[in-house]
């Protein structure tokens, strides 16, 4: 009876055991499943690509919070653009990942790599990263290293102006519009000056070699001096730019400034004669009117030295002083 016992309890754990393995086993079959469902396109994708991301990777991106799908497509792109993918040196799947939490945008390092590749142009995957996370826009910095853009100078958007006013030695105003065409200089698009400095110091020099022509008829006649002038000073230096080239679009006569001032100084010359004029006018007539008082004053003295004279007179004959010798 014992034994039946024994032998009855003994198969109620085996059932017990088989039971905890069934439940485990299901449990990691499901959530196998789930991860299959979830993660296993993306895997497939990745390994018929060799783009070396292991379904554990993808399931760790899933608890970073890290976009999976931008990641794989990234490596794609890296896989079939020819790059090096290798995790010591290459775009590994953890920098890509690293550059995504750090907020950048790993699918504009990705086009910005690429394209400069197909350029010729030297952009390593960490500088793409430092320039990207900078704030700077790598894809259109790749864009115009290839292709230079033009600058309006002075840039209306900006400034309000269409042209740039600058005054001739001889005091002939031109008013000057410049294209400033640039090439982004990658080695010095971190910490570089923008768009604006550029157009700045471009204005700057074009005002400044202006002035310093003897006549404007001379600018006229070769507008090149000026940008030759303006190209030798070297104004991309601290710059995201390379300057390639200056250009004068436009240079219309205006006012003549110096005949102006010319004219302005004479009527400010005539203003100051007026008024020296008139405080001499002034001054002349307070004197007129203190000799007029001096000689009313004098008058009046003698009125009255000439009253005392018939008291005197009476004051002698009444004394005895006056009288027949």
């Amino acid at each position: 009876m014992d034994a039946l016992l024994l032998l009855a309890q003994e198969d109620n754990d085996s059932w017990v055991y088989w039971a905890v393995g069934i439940g485990i086993v299901g449990f990691i079959c499901f959530v196998l499943l789930i991860v299959g469902i979830t993660y296993g396109q993306l895997w497939f994708q990745a390994y018929m690509s060799n783009a070396k991301i292991t379904l554990y990777s993808l399931v760790g991106m899933g608890f970073r919070q890290v976009n999976s799908r931008v990641i794989i497509k990234a490596k794609v792109m890296a896989v079939q653009s020819g790059l090096d993918i290798s995790d010591r040196t290459g775009i590994s799947t953890k920098r890509l990942e690293a550059h995504y939490l750090a907020g950048g945008n790993v699918m504009a390092i990705m086009h910005a790599i690429i394209a400069a590749q197909r350029a010729g142009i030297d952009l390593d995957f960490d500088r793409a990263c430092a320039i990207d996370l900078a704030g700077r826009d790598v894809v259109d910095a790749v864009r115009t290293s290839v292709h230079p853009k033009v600058i309006d100078c002075p840039d209306p958007r900006r400034s309000g102006k269409t042209t740039l006013s600058a005054i001739a030695r001889n005091g002939i105003e031109l008013r000057v519009r410049a294209k400033v065409t640039v090439r982004t200089s990658l080695e010095q698009l971190i910490g570089g000056a923008t768009e604006d400095t550029v157009i700045a110091r471009v204005g700057e020099s074009i005002i400044s070699a202006i002035g310093s022509t003897e006549s404007h008829t001379s600018v006229l006649e070769n507008p090149d001096l000026i940008t030759r002038a303006v190209l030798a000073r070297g104004l991309d230096a601290q710059t995201a730019y390379e300057i390639v080239s200056i250009d004068i679009a436009d240079i219309d006569v205006g006012e003549n400034i110096g005949a102006r001032l010319q004219n302005d100084q004479a009527e400010a010359d005539t203003r100051v004669a007026r008024a020296k004029a008139e405080q001499r006018r002034a001054e002349a007539v307070a004197s007129e009117q203190n000799n007029i008082a001096s000689v009313a004053l004098n008058r009046a003295k003698l009125v009255e030295a000439e009253a005392q004279i018939p008291i005197a007179m009476a004051e002698a004959f009444r004394n005895g002083n006056i009288g027949e010798k």
